[in-house]
């Protein structure tokens, strides 16, 4: 019975081959469509997402800033530096941070291994920095609190580094001259970011009191000047609070009102991420309200198809009744041919947007995009909401036609 209730139906789609291929299409084309959509959307999420956790997690930077004599008015502005004192203050006085480090960048020192040379910036930070910002170790290890106390003269280099210093050679246990300073490399990282999005690659790592001794900011009050200061609230929701402490310190140090807003120069990725969850959640929505309408159309579209279709069916109906045929075994045709319809053409967009997809996938975007990822629950929801249209809509007027007497269903024209 199942061979000839299949029979039934090929032979049904081939009698009208085009509109069983346009149905087919609709369905396909809908489908496919909405996964791309989504599949781009899925994208754009997580490559933005994992630039943020590439840079590190719920990370505040302040740097050296301008404060004006009379507030509001960066005409009478005067440049002031973050200083050792200042992290040490704030490391003291702000209970609502986790974690914290001052950072010295030079971008001006030449790095010189037995093979070759490159440039790159070379930072000076203390053990707590790897910590807060997100650096994998590739080999070797991270800086300690020894070497800080003790000043010794160690580097740790970024993946780009590493491959311009050593070509194709081990790093670890090797010296290279900074500036004519002699340092041991003990580690190496892996590389971060993608292409050359991440400039984390191309940088070097020393002790931070070894920087401060040799490579000092230039300038007046140079000795006890850094660059910038890295750190963290205990909980995200806690940056404002941590901002305003920080800036209450710096403010008292420095002779300024912390209240004024243009005094300070920083970076808050806590409210970029959170700025970049409400994109995503306004994202979803439109995605999802888009999805819903694709999905409405193309089930009305196959809706109305099925019941025309299986409208003009209504004497094959009659004289199938007439020859024996049970209201079952009608039903059981039309639910069959309506669940092969619609969930082939289902499947069938749905491997045409992963084979794109796919073709995709090696194809590096904008910072920020990755290639477009197939969604599997979308494309069940997608598939199975037309596959249940199409069923019902073919079933309705099948079980209509079903309960009428053969005489009558033969007469219908």
């Amino acid at each position: 019975m199942v061979i000839n209730v299949f029979a039934q139906i090929f032979s049904t789609l081939w009698a009208h081959k085009l509109r069983s291929f346009l149905t087919m299409f609709g369905i396909a084309w809908g489908v496919g469509s909405l996964l791309l959509l989504v599949g781009l959307g899925e994208g754009f999420r997580t490559g933005n997402q994992r630039n943020l956790s590439e840079y590190g997690e719920n990370i505040i930077m302040i740097f050296p800033g301008r404060a004006p004599a009379v507030q509001g008015s960066m005409n009478s502005a005067r440049e002031y530096r973050l200083t050792y004192q200042d992290y040490l203050d704030i490391r003291k006085e702000s209970p609502h941070i986790k974690a914290i480090t001052p950072v010295l960048a030079s971008n001006d020192v030449h790095a010189v291994s037995e093979f070759a040379s490159a440039s790159g910036q070379l930072n000076g930070v203390e053990p707590q920095y790897n910590g807060i910002r997100f650096l994998p170790m590739k080999e070797g290890r991270w800086l300690n609190d020894l070497d800080e106390a003790q000043k010794r003269n160690v580097v740790v280099l970024g993946d780009e580094m590493t491959h311009h210093l050593f070509p194709g050679r081990p790093a670890i246990g090797s010296f290279i001259l900074l500036d004519g300073h002699r340092f041991e490399v003990i580690g190496t990282l892996k590389r971060v970011g993608r292409g050359d999005d991440n400039l984390t690659n191309t940088r070097a790592y020393i002790p931070f009191q070894v920087m401060r001794s040799d490579f000092p900011l230039k300038g007046g009050e140079a000795y006890d000047a850094i660059s910038m200061i890295y750190y963290q609230p205990r909980i995200a929701d806690e940056h404002l609070l941590t901002q305003n402490e920080t800036r209450r310190v710096i403010g008292r140090n420095h002779h300024f009102d912390y209240h004024d807003e243009d005094a300070f120069e920083g970076l808050d990725y806590v409210q970029q991420a959170q700025m970049m969850g409400m994109i995503f959640d306004a994202m979803n929505d439109f995605l999802g309200t888009v999805g819903l309408v694709t999905l409405a159309l193309g089930a009305i579209g196959v809706i109305n198809i099925m019941l025309v279709a299986v409208s003009e069916r209504t004497r094959e109906i009659g004289l199938r009744k007439a020859l024996g045929a049970t209201n079952r075994n009608i039903l059981l045709q039309f639910f069959a041919e309506g669940i092969l319809l619609t969930l082939v053409s289902g499947l069938i967009g749905m491997a045409l947007a992963g084979g794109f997809m796919a073709l995709l996938s090696n194809y590096n975007g904008p910072n920020g995009f990755d290639p477009p990822r197939l969604v599997p629950k979308t494309a069940i929801l997608a598939i199975a909401s037309l596959t249940l249209a199409g069923v019902v809509a073919g079933l309705y007027p099948a079980s209509k036609a079903a309960r009428l007497q053969p005489v009558e269903a033969l007469r219908q024209e």
